[in-house]
């Protein structure tokens, strides 16, 4: 897929954490939360721009998704300021749910096409593909987008109005 497609995605799959975390009190956070996820939305394809390394090689596997969120919590384990050590675990943690939401995100979207993606590599080079649109497809990556946004807004309607 796409970016706009990939936004969309990760904004489908974050809202429910999202909503979770500000109907928890930390609003703030989720909003942060959601802001990360959809930039690391699209960091798998940046295997275009490596030499060497095919697209949708080794950036779309599970294993880069658990590299990059354990690197999201390191960076957030660095980052966070709590008032005390349970508070730092729990924002870390959400540190790498957020990784892994962003990058599985873009996984789960790009198996969607028929180029689909090698999850396992490089233990298993099976391709895993729901054949359900190409990347290109207009249609597609704004409907994803669109859907994205209304999960959103759902979550955020919740939120605030149980809040």
């Amino acid at each position: 897929m796409y970016q706009v497609g990939h936004y969309g995605g990760a904004l489908l799959a974050y809202a429910p954490l999202g909503t979770v975390v500000s109907l928890g009190g930390h609003a703030e956070v989720a909003l942060v939360g959601g802001l990360v996820c959809v930039a690391l939305a699209t960091l798998p394809d940046y295997d275009h721009r490596l030499p060497l390394i095919d697209h949708r090689g080794p950036t779309h596997t599970i294993a880069f998704a658990l590299l990059v969120s354990a690197g999201l919590a390191a960076l957030t384990a660095v980052l966070v300021d709590a008032f005390s050590a349970f508070a730092d675990a729990g924002f870390v943690s959400f540190g790498f749910l957020v990784g892994l939401v962003s990058i599985g995100s873009h996984l789960i979207v790009d198996a969607l096409t028929p180029m689909g993606i090698r999850p396992f590599w490089p233990v298993s080079r099976r391709r895993y593909s729901l054949d359900v649109t190409t990347a290109a497809n207009p249609i597609a990556n704004y409907a994803l987008l669109g859907l994205g946004v209304g999960a959103a807004l759902a979550g955020t309607a919740i939120a605030v109005s149980v809040g």
